[in-house]
């Protein structure tokens, strides 16, 4: 079964609307960071169906894989600085994160 351009990007976009109302809506520092990887899933999917519909060979798949590599940097991270917050407040709600202002 061949999955269609419009398809790909329809699932793309659904994932990102589901990942930037994740950021959204979330008070807790764990699903802000999981509404992050939801975009950025999403734009790695992009790219894998821009890269298989088009002439350009592997570019786009070569971009995902920096956009895979990215996203556990960052999460490995974020993860450190959330215990961090932890261990100080015993709280991982970003709305008591005044402190964290300069």
């Amino acid at each position: 079964m061949i999955v269609s351009l419009e398809t790909m990007l329809l699932v793309g976009a659904i994932m990102f609307v589901c990942g930037v109302v994740t950021m959204a809506t979330k008070r807790n520092a764990v699903g802000v960071l999981i509404g992050a990887e939801l975009v950025l899933n999403a734009s790695n999917l992009n790219f894998v169906a821009f890269a298989r519909y088009t002439p350009f060979g592997i570019d786009g798949q070569a971009f995902a894989l920096f956009g895979i590599v990215l996203p556990a940097a960052e999460a490995a991270i974020a993860l450190a600085i959330i215990l961090n917050f932890y261990n100080n407040h015993m709280t991982v709600d970003v709305d008591k994160a005044n402190e964290l202002k300069q």
